[in-house]
């Protein structure tokens, strides 16, 4: 068994899975229960679902579009979108998500997530850092939900995430997403070292080959979007995902 966790990250957008470049440009993929009944037979490790307008519409997560992925899901399923308070996540438990990602929130109501960890254990709430550098090239963290950027350092702000209680970290660097040219493993090593919490490297993913760059500079899941969902750089929509011996061969 496979170590390092693959995880393909799909974006909703309303009942629509989406692909964006640097957050930007969507692409329409498809249906997700097609795409979670492809990863089913793929035996991927788990699935990430992110709703990227949720916290853009201040609204909460659809919970009825999310029943019926998580009755075709085989895998552990994380969830993120929209998730302000105890009741959705009480609630998105009970229809079978596993993990909660919480963006915007964390940022906004840092009560929340100590609440929300000791109601249901660090395990379950993941906290997702988007990266982005500002206009002096300096990497800050980005509120993706409010498309802000924040002074915040990417290094201080983890560090206080695993204080107030997440049980995992999932990094995405918004310049390098959609872009399939490589992780930047420089802020990978960085932030995997000031915590002693998973952290899932996202965004830049082009061949396998990144991922056992990923893992080696710190990364303890690596989660991709474009690789999974077109084929190959052309970006002709496929759901896809690489066969256990593939994998086996790049993290050996």
């Amino acid at each position: 068994m496979l170590r390092t966790r693959v995880i393909p990250c799909l974006l909703l957008r309303g009942r629509g899975l989406v692909k964006t470049m640097r957050f930007k440009s969507q692409t329409y993929i498809g249906d997700p229960i097609n795409a979670v009944k492809i990863f089913n037979d793929k035996e991927v490790d788990e699935l990430v679902f992110l709703d990227i307008t949720a916290s853009k519409e201040n609204r909460g997560p659809n919970i009825s579009l999310l029943k019926d992925i998580t009755s075709e899901c085989f895998m552990p399923l994380a969830y993120g979108g929209g998730v302000t308070n105890i009741d959705q996540i009480k609630e998105l438990l009970r229809i079978g998500v596993e993990k909660v990602v919480i963006n915007t929130a964390a940022h906004e109501n840092p009560d929340f997530i100590r609440e929300a960890a000791r109601k249901f254990g660090s395990s379950t709430i993941v906290i997702s850092v988007d990266v982005k550098k500002n206009i002096f090239g300096k990497n800050c963290v980005f509120i993706s939900g409010r498309n802000k950027m924040s002074n915040i350092s990417p290094t201080e702000y983890v560090r206080k995430m695993e204080e107030i209680g997440a049980g995992e970290l999932l990094l995405n660097v918004v310049d390098a997403d959609g872009m399939m040219g490589g992780y930047d493993l420089s802020l990978i090593s960085q932030l995997s070292h000031a915590v002693s919490v998973p952290l899932i490297a996202c965004g830049g993913a082009g061949e396998l080959d990144d991922f056992r760059k990923a893992r080696d500079a710190g990364a303890s899941g690596v989660a991709a979007g474009s690789m999974f969902v077109f084929q190959n750089r052309n970006r002709a929509v496929l759901i896809n995902y690489p066969s256990i011996p593939e994998l086996e061969r790049v993290f050996q």
